[in-house]
């Protein structure tokens, strides 16, 4: 049986209200929390972005679940070795807790620093070589590294958790799926797709952790659900690259005219129906997931933890 967890969304929410969901997540069952990684909201609409690294340290305190980037990007923002050290120090204030999952990021959050964002096949080299450094520091020994992209000298972290940091790597297409497998201790996608699972799992990752998540807007009202994700998230149903090419959250904008509220509706669980919630979370077991995470949109969120405690994750476990 799957584990269920809870999605705290960076983008949306500022630190003391991610601190409370978290509490709330407990309290309604959820096993274990994600937490998004970003410097910019998707849009202005969002509005939230605050550095989850600190925000992870109040978690530690808050709550006794395990708690997981989805997803830092290691690779341009910030250097390989600080990430080791936020890693490092994150799994040391949650006993062990903390899973690091990696991806090769958008250009949304990494451009920032004002070089340039490479292409797809680069940004999967890049991520390869920090994953390597990263876990070469989490040992505790002094690192020097001279790779294609990254130089370490002379770098040692001194606080480190007794037992490794478990790396996860974010995967949508072949290629980083195919990397995902060779290289990282789980598998992230977020997709209900069982033919990347089945990709994941032959290319080396079998018995490794599969985790997947998506987002719901629970709502009494399901046409407001509906206006509330076209507002808010209707930058996920945006096709193809744009989610890793545009720059700014003003271009997401734009790009977001291309949503109808139709597309929102044939696509995202918008309002209180059980069923539809449970179906929704299903998908991924059945597709061979081991932990899927659920996000709320909208703003009701006593009612959506009240309706996973009461109905959602009973039922859930009793169809397991």
């Amino acid at each position: 049986m799957p584990e269920y967890g809870y999605f705290l969304s960076c983008e949306q929410y500022g630190p003391a209200e991610l601190i409370e969901q978290a509490r709330m997540a407990e309290q309604a069952g959820f096993q274990a929390l994600w937490i998004s990684d970003h410097y910019h909201p998707w849009n202005d609409e969002q509005g939230q972005s605050p550095f989850v690294w600190s925000v992870i340290g109040a978690l530690a305190e808050a709550v006794s679940l395990p708690i997981e980037t989805a997803v830092t990007c290691p690779t341009v923002r910030m250097h390989p070795a600080v990430v080791a050290q936020a890693a490092a120090t994150s799994a040391v204030l949650t006993g062990g807790r903390f899973r690091l999952g990696v991806g090769s990021g958008e250009a949304l959050n990494e451009h920032v620093v004002g070089g340039p964002w490479p292409p797809a096949p680069v940004r999967l080299e890049m991520l390869e070589e920090a994953i390597q450094v990263i876990r070469r520091l989490l040992t505790g020994e002094e690192v020097n590294h001279r790779g294609a992209h990254y130089t370490v000298e002379n770098a040692r972290l001194y606080t480190v958790p007794d037992q490794p940091v478990p790396i996860d790597v974010s995967g949508f297409g072949p290629k980083a799926t195919e990397l995902a497998a060779r290289v990282g201790d789980g598998y992230i996608t977020m997709m209900p797709d069982a033919s990347m699972v089945e990709r994941y799992r032959a290319g080396g990752g079998a018995g490794k952790l599969v985790s997947g998540g998506t987002k719901v807007c629970y709502d009494t009202d399901a046409d407001r659900a509906v206006a509330t994700v076209h507002r808010l998230w209707a930058n996920e149903l945006l096709p193809g690259e744009l989610g890793q090419v545009l720059p700014s959250p003003k271009h997401f904008e734009q790009a977001q005219t291309l949503v109808t509220e139709d597309m929102v509706r044939e696509n995202r669980v918008c309002g209180a129906d059980t069923d539809a919630h449970v179906a929704e979370l299903r998908k991924f077991a059945d597709a061979g997931f081991d932990r899927v995470y659920v996000n709320q949109i909208g703003p009701d969120l006593r009612g959506f933890f009240d309706l996973y405690r009461t109905k959602v994750l009973p039922q859930l476990q009793r169809a397991a």
